[in-house]
């Protein structure tokens, strides 16, 4: 009997079985909603620092200073204290409904100390970042946000040069695959594609989430494929295999390069529609702070997360077509289909695989479960055989 790749998707994904599929949807319906609602906190968290004048009374006892320590103060102590307020907010999303999902089962101190090395860093890195937005509003006229790709490119970049050697052992242990049948087969592939077989890392994903995941972070000498021991310890050879295909087709496709582009792009939107919204919103909200006045900051964040609300279907579309580019890559260089489709399946835990199409349009960030394996069944097809044996 001929191979049918549309009924081979459907047992991979009916093999989770109806309560499997069901609470994957719940959990990912919630996902959806924990975005909208992150907007209106976000509004919240803007009314209550504008109302009670925080950045203000902060402004006026930091008016000595040079102009560039006190932007960077007031911007880093807004990040530090808006975090504080939504802390609840954030253990509740992060971490409660995770642990009721099952994808967690980090203990709460380990998660607020981890937030906390999360807060610091993003104030220290925010309030850098944002000084150098509010220097551009001050020196370069009113085309300062087209200036803002720019500086957004050169952030980024910086983080991702960092990232891997400074960040990124702050929350994980990193090191080497182990020497066995698992490294020697990662150290062909990698050597196949040109990459050091040093820069495949397995690392204790598990300390934080239950997710079978692996990701490339870096650029340049810095850049890596790390593998999570959730995804090493709970697949097959030839499933490490086929993730690690994907992996690696990200890293030889340069899709790090093609985000940072993406990103310098969407904050020159952002800034150019925060330069357009800011007064009418600062109104909204009573506040008499100017778009250069670091008083508005938060103002300025409530633009961005309204932003990247409204430009999340962009950005998750691309991110898409990279995801999907990588698993052709994988399947044209490991040619494991069915072992991609597996361990495609074991990720449907947290993220619905059967979604309509507006919701994948808008929330998805990866294509759907379903439709990568419909894409693996359809090459195994067309590379394997009508009956789909090698």
């Amino acid at each position: 009997m001929a191979f049918n790749p549309a009924a081979a998707t459907t047992a991979y994904i009916d093999a989770l079985g109806p309560e499997a599929l069901a609470k994957a949807a719940d959990y990912t319906r919630g996902s959806e909603w924990l975005i909208l609602w992150g907007v209106v906190v976000s509004a919240v968290v803007t009314l209550v620092f504008v109302r009670f004048g925080i950045l203000d009374r902060l402004g006026a006892k930091l008016e000595r200073r040079g102009w560039a320590t006190r932007t960077f103060l007031l911007c880093a102590a807004f990040l530090l204290l808006s975090a504080l307020l939504t802390l609840p907010w954030d253990i509740y999303a992060g971490w409660w409904r995770e642990a009721a999902y099952g994808r967690t089962a980090q203990p709460l101190g380990d998660y607020i100390g981890q937030y906390a090395i999360s807060l610091v860093l993003g104030a220290l890195f925010g309030g850098l970042f944002f000084l150098g937005i509010y220097a551009l509003i001050r020196r370069a006229g009113k085309r300062w946000w087209i200036w803002s790709g720019g500086l957004a490119a050169l952030a980024i970049t910086l983080v991702l040069l960092v990232s891997p050697i400074l960040i990124e052992p702050l929350f994980n242990d990193y090191k080497p695959v182990p020497a066995g049948p698992v490294r020697d087969a990662l150290v062909v592939q990698a050597t196949e594609a040109g990459i050091s077989p040093d820069r495949i890392y397995m690392f204790d994903g598990s300390r934080q989430s239950n997710n079978f995941t692996a990701n490339v972070s870096g650029i340049g000498h810095s850049a890596r494929i790390a593998i999570s021991d959730v995804a090493l310890k709970g697949a097959s050879l030839d499933e490490v295999k086929a993730v690690t295909g994907h992996e690696i087709g990200h890293y030889v496709l340069g899709h790090i390069w093609r985000m940072i582009i993406v990103f310098a792009l969407l904050a020159i939107a952002l800034f150019f529609l925060a330069d357009r919204l800011f007064p009418r919103l600062a109104r909204l909200f009573g506040s008499r702070a100017t778009i250069d006045d670091p008083r508005g900051f938060p103002v300025m964040m409530f633009v961005l997360s309204l932003f990247s609300l409204l430009a999340l279907p962009v950005q998750n579309y691309l991110v898409r077509t990279g995801e999907s580019e990588a698993d052709v890559y994988s399947l044209r260089t490991v040619n494991l289909p069915d072992a991609l489709a597996s361990a495609l399946v074991k990720t449907a835990e947290y993220r619905s695989p059967r979604p309509n199409a507006v919701e994948e349009f808008i929330f998805y960030s990866h294509p759907s479960v379903e439709r990568r394996v419909r894409v693996a069944m359809e090459w195994k097809a067309k590379h394997m055989g009508p009956s789909g044996a090698q």
